[in-house]
């Protein structure tokens, strides 16, 4: 036996060889105690893809369209225009009075804009190919973002290329689990989006009720971290808006954050057009946040907010919607700073829009027109009862020459279906008077060919 001395393991050759034999004896008993292994074949493949039209839900959309067909009823959404939607519209070659256009101050397609817009394409061409956080800021975004704080009057601002989105990263993202957002019962489906994804708790108060929103701070307030309440400077439906001083000192007296989407307001309330804070004479530094979007009065697409530099800042290098997205185009920013300039130097263009839509209000209401709660600002609805008859108003409408969308259920309660009319600057007294006129003789005939159900069954006859 070799001495353990001249073996560095202390092990004999033929232990070590023992040794192996035993752990390879083990080896090949543990791989025949294993269970094989079963193959297991696939089903074959039964359909290429799923078919999207066994879901219940566009069942659902399928049926209803089926129904419309039945009735005769033209599909009035998606039709294409063939130029620049302003006071009037082209559609097929033909030229309608226009009440479906977002062009609040008539800026789309002001010559100034226009000219911004290329100039911005020529530098810099049609995008800016990266999210601004990495390699897209560009300087036409600090010009937009300064000039919108401007127009609100507070420290700074942060654009976002789209409005919905804004809505939903900004809140889904402050916003949190132990955190209450305290809604209007109207509010904006990007609104409550951004409060679903925030996991937070979130309850709606009645439309413009604000002794229930006062009822809900006194029993809520104390069980939650941050409470945030959203408002709008101007109901996109009904085109009425919120006592904002009110609303105020509610969130100041309940240590809460207020947050007032002025998509439709901005440009429209206010003697110079700068919202609902300006039409109240409210310091706008009092508000949180001031959320607005670019595709109304300043003729571009995208969405911002407005308030804070230290909360601005926050969202730039956190929010999702932000970071993970490419920067604002260059023609959209270039727009929408040319916008606010003219805007800034001509407010006779609100003071135009603000008559046009008393104007409207006014012949509406003498005529007996449902304009539920309008303040007769830039959206009056005529409220007219069913989605059915919504539709097929708009259609009698169109071929009569006035272009005035429907809004249906689920945008609405089915018994509040509506035709929205956006008034604009750029419409004339005898543009409204017409369309007040014709949208009240055709309803006055529709009323009169009876309800929905009365239809479909004549239909099917």
């Amino acid at each position: 036996m070799t001495d353990s001395k001249d073996n560095p393991k202390g092990m004999a050759a033929n232990e070590r060889a023992k040794l192996m034999d035993s752990l390879r004896s083990g080896h090949r008993s543990s791989r025949q105690r294993r269970p094989e292994s079963k193959t297991v074949t696939a089903p074959p493949p039964k359909r290429k893809a799923f078919d999207f039209r066994e879901l219940p839900q566009i069942k659902q959309l399928q049926m209803q369209r089926a129904a419309a067909d039945m009735m005769g009823i033209e599909n009035p959404f998606f039709r294409p225009h063939d130029g620049l939607a302003a006071g009037t519209t082209e559609i097929d070659g033909k030229t309608f009075d226009n009440f479906a256009s977002y062009n609040y101050l008539g800026l789309n397609g002001h010559p100034e804009i226009n000219e911004a817009a290329a100039h911005a394409v020529e530098t810099f061409g049609t995008s800016v190919s990266a999210s601004r956080i990495v390699a897209g800021e560009r300087p036409l975004h600090g010009e937009l973002e300064n000039a919108l704080a401007r127009v609100h009057g507070v420290e700074a601002a942060i654009v976002m290329v789209s409005g919905h989105a804004t809505n939903v990263t900004t809140i889904g993202h402050l916003m949190r689990k132990g955190d209450l957002i305290l809604t209007d019962s109207l509010v904006h489906n990007s609104i409550a989006e951004g409060a679903r994804l925030s996991g937070a708790t979130r309850i709606n108060f009645p439309h413009d009720d604000l002794n229930a929103l006062e009822k809900l701070l006194a029993e809520n307030r104390h069980k939650f971290d941050n409470v945030l309440i959203i408002v709008e400077g101007l109901y996109s439906m009904d085109g009425d808006f919120p006592d904002l001083k009110r609303v105020v000192k509610l969130k100041q007296s309940y240590d809460a954050w207020l947050m007032v989407d002025e998509a439709h307001s901005i440009g429209v309330l206010g003697e110079t057009g700068k919202g609902i804070a300006e039409h109240y004479g409210v310091d706008p530094q009092e508000v949180e946040l001031w959320m607005g979007t670019l595709s109304k009065t300043f003729s571009s697409c995208g969405g911002y907010i407005a308030g804070s530099r230290v909360l601005c800042d926050y969202l730039k290098v956190t929010a999702p919607g932000f970071v993970f997205s490419v920067g604002l185009a260059p023609a959209l920013t270039a727009a929408a700073i040319a916008s606010i300039s003219v805007m800034e130097r001509e407010p006779e263009r609100v003071k135009k829009l603000q008559a046009n839509g008393q104007l409207f209000l006014k012949l509406a209401q003498k005529a007996g027109l449902d304009t539920g709660p309008s303040a007769g600002y830039s959206v009056v609805p005529v409220i007219v009862g069913d989605s059915v008859r919504a539709a097929m108003l708009s259609n009698r409408l169109l071929a009569r020459g006035v272009n005035a969308l429907p809004i249906i259920f689920p945008a609405v309660a089915e018994k509040s279906a509506r035709l929205r009319f956006f008034i604009t600057s750029e419409h004339t007294s005898e543009q409204i008077e017409r369309a007040v006129r014709i949208t009240t003789e055709e309803l006055a005939e529709l009323s009169g060919e009876g309800s929905a159900v009365d239809k479909l069954i004549r239909a099917t006859r």
